[in-house]
This record gives structure tokens, sequence and C-alpha cells, in this order.
């Protein structure tokens, strides 16, 4: 099974040595996470567009603003939470969310 991980939250490293250490992080746990990374994803922007049943078009967020995503592999929702959690924004006071995701196509 395929897994969202969406990033809430967190802060970009302001200085090139953050920017290495923070790097480094994240390195090191998708090598861990090995042929479990699907896609090991990016930031967001924080520019965003939200779409209303109405076809309106807003500007800004819907509730907290997510800040990144990857997708991982995992045999089931309880493993996929285990690799999350070793997550380096979790580390850093961000918090993860983990979706299951399911094939219709």
């Amino acid at each position: 099974m395929r897994y969202l991980l969406i990033y809430y939250g967190g802060t970009m490293p302001q200085t090139p040595a953050q920017q290495a250490r923070v790097m480094k992080q994240w390195t090191t746990w998708f090598a861990r996470l090995g042929t479990a990374i699907i896609d090991p994803g990016n930031p967001f922007s924080g520019k965003v567009n939200k779409i209303k049943p109405d076809g309106e078009v807003a500007k800004g967020p819907i509730g907290q603003r997510a800040s990144g995503y990857s997708i991982i592999e995992a045999p089931s929702l309880d493993a996929a939470t285990k690799l999350a959690r070793s997550c380096p924004v979790v580390k850093g006071g961000a918090q993860v969310a983990v979706y299951e995701t399911f094939n219709v196509m």
C-alpha cells in the first residue's frame, strides 16, 4: 500500500549551516526508509488556491497550512505511521499526517 505523508508546521532553515544540517537529517531518513520511499516529495511554498463547491477560487490554505509531502510504501497504516514517526519534521516540532491511499485506476 502507498501512504501520503503531509507535513504541517515547521520552519525553513535560515542559515547555510542550518540548511545543511536539516538536509543531512532528511537524506539519512530517506536512506533508512530504503525502498519504502516512493517520492521523497518537496516542501510547499505557501501559495495556495482553494476551489469551493460553487467554483469560486479563494486564496489561502484550508485549515492548518500544510508545509510539504512525501509518498511511502508500507504493508499497513500502522507500519507507515511507525516509519513517519522518525521523520525529521517531527524532531523539528512539526506534525505528520499519514493518509492511506488506494488504487481506483
